[in-house]
């Protein structure tokens, strides 16, 4: 994670390496330097009953892999099968470049990068869902 910048808020919690840190009563900016931590702003995390959809099923699955639940060692090819049948539905333009930095962060073991893009799908996924019940 070389060069990750966390900006954190009052009180806001952050999982590192397996260990929650909490903010304290002011903002912060925190600077990661050490290569290849995993780490997981637990806001931004799904509860394994919110992982209801195709791309928060991956998200959760990588955030397992961040949280320490899931060795990459064993996660990688589940990840990239996953994130493959993403690829199959989610084909537009701007889909398929999330999926593409999603599949080369997972094969540099850059999980949050992973994690990071394949976010970036959410909106467009629930749009898509949205639209399928109309």
């Amino acid at each position: 994670m070389s060069g990750l910048v966390l900006k954190l808020g009052p009180k806001e919690r952050v999982l590192v390496n397996g260990a929650v840190i909490e903010n304290g009563d002011r903002r912060a900016r925190l600077s990661i330097v050490t290569p290849d931590a995993n780490i997981l702003r637990l806001r931004d995390a799904i509860h394994p009953m919110q992982a209801n959809t195709p791309v928060k099923r991956v998200c959760y699955a990588t955030q397992l892999v961040l949280s320490g639940d899931h060795p990459i060692e064993e996660a990688r090819l589940p990840l990239l099968r996953r994130i493959e049948e993403l690829s199959q539905v989610l084909n537009d333009p701007d889909s398929r470049l999330h999926l593409e930095r999603a599949t080369h962060a997972v094969l540099e073991n850059q999980i949050y990068q992973c994690l990071k893009s394949l976010r970036a799908l959410l909106p467009r996924e629930a749009r898509l869902l949205a639209h399928q019940v109309q």
